[in-house]
């Protein structure tokens, strides 16, 4: 008969053995990712290339192993990180294809849109004012629409308060997007999305705009609930 609790103990302590390290050639961790943990992210832009090969990281770098970029990161001029968090927000059941045509068609809509009202414009000045590219007016929308607090629910007492607390940026960034596509989403069923989603996107680079007003809202009722924000740390 074995034991039960003398081999709880000795394999206890063989788990704690120093020699059970990540350097050696026994490792319990689980881990999910093709690519082991000491393999390092890929640069993949040239301008940050360059910037590492001026920089002594690049002889650090060297002999080190990679892992491969993703599909969707190239070196291209058109490369936009926010661009395709906003793809990926949009897309649904993996339609991604779909999904590129649409910010596609978007962004096209948001160039005529544009060129229109600067042909109309009769002044220098007001020609001047009007942005005409669509990446910059995409992320002038996204940053007017980015709350800097959010409500989250704290229970004392048999009381729930709406406690304000700062927003962690990727998680802002997620909710601006997410404010435009549903702002865009409350359209007529005659208008196609994507021309709602670029008069949303022009409306909120202007810093109007449901989305625009969402922010505006969420950041009242933060303001209405300050006296609750010590409950943060409690």
């Amino acid at each position: 008969m074995i034991n039960t609790r003398l081999f709880i103990v000795s394999a206890r302590n063989f788990l704690n053995n120093q020699w059970l390290t990540r350097g050696n050639f026994l490792n319990l961790r689980r881990e999910y990712s093709v690519f082991p943990t000491h393999y390092i992210k890929p640069i993949f832009r040239k301008d940050d290339q360059d910037t590492l090969f001026q920089s002594e990281e690049a002889k650090k770098v060297s002999h080190e192993q990679i892992k491969p970029a993703f599909m969707d990161e190239t070196s291209s001029e058109f490369y936009d990180a926010r661009v395709i968090k906003f793809i990926n927000t949009l897309m649904k059941n993996g339609a991604r294809d779909l999904t590129t045509q649409l910010v596609t068609k978007t962004f096209e809509n948001v160039k005529r849109m544009q060129i229109e009202q600067y042909h109309k414009a009769k002044t220098d000045e007001e020609k001047a004012s009007i942005e005409l590219n669509p990446f910059t007016i995409f992320h002038q929308a996204v940053d007017n629409c980015t709350p800097v607090l959010y409500l989250i629910p704290c229970k004392k007492g048999g009381i729930t308060y709406q406690v304000p607390v700062p927003i962690t940026p990727m998680r802002a960034q997620h909710t601006a997007m997410k404010w435009l596509i549903e702002a865009a989403k409350e359209k007529d069923r005659k208008i196609r999305f994507h021309v709602t989603l670029a008069k949303e996107l022009i409306a909120a680079s202007r810093n109007q705009g449901r989305a625009v007003g969402q922010k505006k809202e969420l950041h009242k009722k933060c303001q209405a609930n300050r006296a609750y924000a010590h409950f943060r740390w409690m």
